[in-house]
């Protein structure tokens, strides 16, 4: 007797579609394939533009960086040079006071006298040698003394203390200086105090000085002790 289960049905037709796989063909597996791409490139463009926006806000960041690494090493430079230049300026202020001392000693000696007195002569020539020195161990230093009689008044560089009636003068002209002004590199130590002319014609702004003072220039060293 034959098992009913292994005879086939003549009449029925084999499911054939529900078992294969959907062919190339199919539009919709296509679109989706598609769509999938699509997705993907997107997402790859957005990680592409969003690392490009970080390289160059890295290299922005590591420019500025630089620039200040090399701004802080120029002003540390110039710093080292300043301070190597106006280290001397607090002891050439003390030397300056000895210098001052000399040459009043001088001054007090009365017109003659050291003719007179071969002692005295010799003490003059003596503070006065030492005053010399004194005044070019400050220039072998940078440190330049100012001695601006006759010169225009420059208030950066000078501090007026009296003025005199002098019409036949331009005005603002240094009558006298009371006390030599010293600098160093055109940087003040101490200001040249002076006696002014006033009521006289005011001068050009070129002969003042005009908007950039120009900076003293060096006095030469005079060893010759007064009076002698």
């Amino acid at each position: 007797m034959s098992d009913p289960k292994n005879m086939s049905d003549p009449n029925t037709t084999p499911d054939v579609g529900a078992t294969e796989p959907a062919t190339e063909n199919d539009p919709t597996a296509a679109d989706l394939g598609r769509e999938q791409t699509k997705a993907i490139i997107i997402a790859l463009q957005d990680d592409l533009a969003k690392a490009n926006d970080d390289l160059a806000k890295a290299k922005t960041e590591t420019l500025r960086l630089v620039a200040d690494m090399d701004n802080l090493r120029k002003r540390t430079d110039r710093e080292k040079i300043e301070t190597a230049k106006f280290a001397i300026s607090k002891f050439a202020v003390d030397i300056i006071g000895v210098a001052d001392n000399f040459e009043r000693a001088m001054q007090a000696v009365p017109a003659g006298a050291a003719e007179a007195d071969p002692a005295l002569a010799s003490l003059v020539e003596g503070v006065g040698m030492i005053d010399g020195q004194l005044k070019s161990v400050l220039e072998r230093h940078g440190v330049t003394r100012i001695w601006p009689e006759g010169e225009l008044l420059n208030p950066h560089y000078h501090q007026a203390m009296q003025q005199v009636e002098k019409p036949d003068v331009p005005h603002g002209t240094i009558l006298q200086v009371y006390q030599a002004g010293y600098v160093i590199d055109e940087r003040l130590i101490r200001p040249a105090v002076v006696v002014t002319a006033k009521g006289g014609p005011k001068p050009g702004k070129a002969e003042a000085g005009g908007e950039t003072p120009a900076a003293p220039q060096p006095q030469p060293i005079d060893d010759t002790p007064d009076g002698a």
